[in-house]
């Protein structure tokens, strides 16, 4: 199988996952943008892996609002994760600073466009951004192709939430003489009603560039869900 084939063989993969989810297609009234405040907090519940997932348990909150943006706190706790970033938005969907892929920071030489607001269904939006990534420090240019769905009701530790469904194929900038980029394929709920994104399934992997195996190499099988949201003052 040529190396060409390898790839797409990826990409076609990741493309049946999110894809299939997508259906059947259902319109609905737009997502708005959200207005924040200061102690905004969402907790989560991660998981990443097949057979034996690695757990923690994720947490958001916006600690600054003003007019430079807005500032978020991630922190991630568990048996074999501990870190502590913030994310800066220049504005509600757009960020400056953040992670696009596992807890890795990345500064964008202009916003990446995590949400375009208002979340219109069938809306789609395709952006080429330029970045730094800090844990690396290399340079890179990363593409991001979201599709908007329909609205579904979605079922959380934290409740059932009205949630608008994003379909997310990202290609990132990590490839090596050896293999191509990180491919991702996400699936994003977010609800209005708690100004955040509800779950998200995120699938990534890549291929070799030489040998004899065509199947991809996975390195990401995550699911993320909302425990709990206070909202701020």
């Amino acid at each position: 199988m040529s190396l060409r084939c390898r790839y797409l063989l990826l990409l076609s993969v990741l493309g049946l996952v999110v894809g299939c989810a997508m259906l059947p297609f259902e319109g609905g009234p737009a997502a708005p943008a959200p207005m924040y405040r200061v102690g905004d907090r969402w907790v989560y519940q991660a998981s990443d892996g097949f057979r034996a997932p690695a757990t923690w348990v994720e947490t958001h909150e916006v600690v600054g609002v003003g007019p430079a943006g807005i500032s978020v706190r991630v922190t991630q706790r568990g048996d074999t994760i501990d870190t502590v970033r913030t994310e800066e938005w220049s504005a509600p969907g757009l960020v400056t600073i953040g992670a696009l892929y596992d807890s890795e920071t990345r500064r964008f030489a202009m916003p990446l466009q995590r949400y375009n607001f208002p979340l219109v269904p069938g809306h789609v939006w395709n952006q080429w951004v330029e970045n730094v990534n800090d844990s690396t420090h290399r340079e890179g240019t990363i593409n991001r192709y979201v599709v908007v769905g329909g609205w579904q009701k979605i079922t959380t530790p934290a409740g059932t939430f009205d949630a608008i469904q994003l379909r997310v194929i990202m290609h990132l900038d990590d490839g090596e003489f050896w293999r191509w980029p990180t491919t991702c394929g996400d699936r994003v709920w977010y609800a209005p009603e708690v100004r955040a994104f509800v779950r998200a399934n995120r699938d990534a992997g890549y291929v070799e560039r030489s040998g004899p195996d065509p199947a991809p190499v996975w390195t990401q099988h995550a699911v993320i869900e909302l425990r709990a949201f206070t909202p701020g003052a």
